[in-house]
């Protein structure tokens, strides 16, 4: 399939891999940094704008209209719907799903298998809907198999225990446990800003190989 992309220096898209796939007529050229790492069976369609030193898993899928920061890694099989923005030196662990209508900050975690959700009534309401994507705000840790339901906001600092359903606003320093979520304030001990001084190697500890 005919494909757009225009990347900055010393980009790697392996074979099998789809960057720049037309989805309409007219759609802009993905627009790839410098230092990229794209793995075969991923997928990134036109309109996707990245920083520098992207990363993909294999058959990671990220639509138009989402917007990437630098040392942003996408997981193995991870779907991002498009109509996205995400910040800078943020992580998405295998097997996580984001839909359209969200905002995530800098510094961020994603465990794997985290879901996010936004529309409160699928299939019900439809003269009604309206896509309410989740805000993620900087420092955030989302540990595996939580799910975000729509509209909630994940305030800065914040951890999400593993295997919570998050169904209202977080505060920021906050911890979220439990089904549902219950709120306690953040251990002093998970105050500190993530990965301040190491992240970029903690994102690819292999040299994007």
């Amino acid at each position: 399939m005919d494909t757009l992309v225009a990347s900055g220096p010393d980009c790697e898209i392996q074979a099998g891999a789809q960057v720049g796939l037309r989805y309409r007529d007219g759609c802009k050229p993905v627009r790839l940094g410098a230092h990229a790492r794209i793995r075969s069976g991923t997928i990134i369609y036109c309109d996707v704008t990245a920083g520098d030193h992207l990363q993909t898993g294999h058959h990671a899928l990220i639509r138009a209209e989402t917007t990437l920061g630098d040392h942003v890694t996408v997981g193995t099989n991870v779907v991002i719907e498009g109509q996205v923005t995400i910040g800078s030196f943020v992580k998405i662990e295998a097997g996580s799903f984001i839909p359209t209508h969200c905002r995530i900050g800098n510094r961020v975690f994603f465990g794997p298998n985290v879901t996010v959700t936004n529309d409160r009534f699928p299939l019900r309401r439809r003269d009604e809907y309206q896509a309410q994507g989740c805000v993620i705000e900087d420092n955030v840790t989302i540990g595996g198999g939580v799910v975000l339901c729509p509209g909630v906001t994940i305030g800065a600092g914040s951890f999400v225990a593993a295997g919570a359903v998050v169904t209202k606003d977080i505060p920021s320093q906050s911890l979220a446990i439990g089904v549902p979520a219950r709120i306690e304030p953040l251990p002093e001990n998970l105050r500190e800003p993530n990965m301040a001084l190491s992240w970029r190697k903690y994102l690819d500890p292999h040299g994007g190989r």
